[in-house]
């Protein structure tokens, strides 16, 4: 298994962390099974989507953030970030990926994100890879 931190640098966003992944898979030494990629964190998560076009990230935040406002007079946890929360449990955890030829079968346009709903800050993410 590899971990690896990821630094926020604001409340909500998308990093992309393909690149860390592939390095992940490609040090495992794995050339086919699964990779599972998982984030332990409450107010973060895991999703793959288009890398090609920044704008694509860019427009999941901001629906995701105009579907649940961050102030919301019905939410009732005290620390103020339950739409952290609730966009985690959403986007979800973890992904888990095919690998065939060392390296995860990823669509042309396709990238590994760290969703981050409650930053800025430092986040770890694991990837486990199962020969198969």
């Amino acid at each position: 298994m590899v971990r690896f931190e990821v630094r926020t640098d604001s409340r909500a966003g998308f990093v992309d962390i393909t690149r860390e992944v592939v390095g992940a898979i490609h040090e495992s030494g794995v050339q086919a099974g699964i990779a599972l990629v998982y984030c332990q964190h409450t107010t973060a998560g895991i999703t793959i989507n288009e890398n090609a076009d920044p704008d694509v990230v860019r427009d999941l935040e901001m629906k995701s953030s105009k579907l649940i406002e961050r102030y919301d007079a019905d939410f009732t946890h005290a620390e103020g970030n339950s739409d952290s929360h609730l966009k985690s449990s959403l986007f979800g955890a973890s992904e888990t990926l095919i690998v065939e030829a060392g390296a995860p079968m990823l669509g042309t346009w396709q990238g590994i994100y760290l969703a981050e709903f409650d930053g800025p800050r430092t986040r770890s993410v694991f990837v486990k890879v199962i020969a198969g």
